[in-house]
């Protein structure tokens, strides 16, 4: 349709290529809307028997190991912890556990909160020295000479 009004807009000659083209786009537009579907809720045997992807996950930076975590958001609510160093899967009642040691290879996941990663950066941010822009040239200008 912008391109029909830019059409339109260029000279009035162009309002026979201009108007097909945008009734075509405003007709096509509403079909693709008209037929988008709802998404379907899943069963509650589904969201029971649903399960991730198995295997070994790559190592992560440093060489730390990897784990990957899903919660369910319906009820019942399950956690599932897939171990990246020996690829078990080992499921939990209720939402993430604060520590995790995986029973395969008795490795320690985490052992922390989740929230507390978050917090530790905020806390880290609102500690940074502030510097304004002239410091910052200046400090720049130190640097180059």
């Amino acid at each position: 349709m912008i391109l029909a009004s830019g059409v339109i807009f260029a000279s009035p000659a162009y309002i026979a290529i201009g108007a097909p083209i945008g009734l075509a786009g405003a007709v096509m537009f509403m079909l693709a809307f008209a037929r988008i579907e709802e998404p379907k809720p899943m069963s509650k045997k589904d969201i029971r028997d649903w399960s991730p992807d198995v295997g070994e996950l790559p190592q992560g930076a440093e060489g730390s190991i990897m784990y990957r975590i899903d919660t369910t958001l319906d009820e019942p609510v399950r956690t599932s912890v897939l171990c990246g160093k020996c690829g078990e899967l080992n499921w939990v009642d209720g939402k993430r556990p604060q520590s995790f040691i995986c029973p395969g290879c008795d490795t320690l996941l985490w052992d922390k909160p989740e929230d507390e990663d978050e917090e530790e950066g905020e806390d880290a941010r609102k500690n940074e020295p502030k510097v304004s822009p002239n410091e910052l040239e200046g400090l720049l200008g130190d640097e180059e000479e």
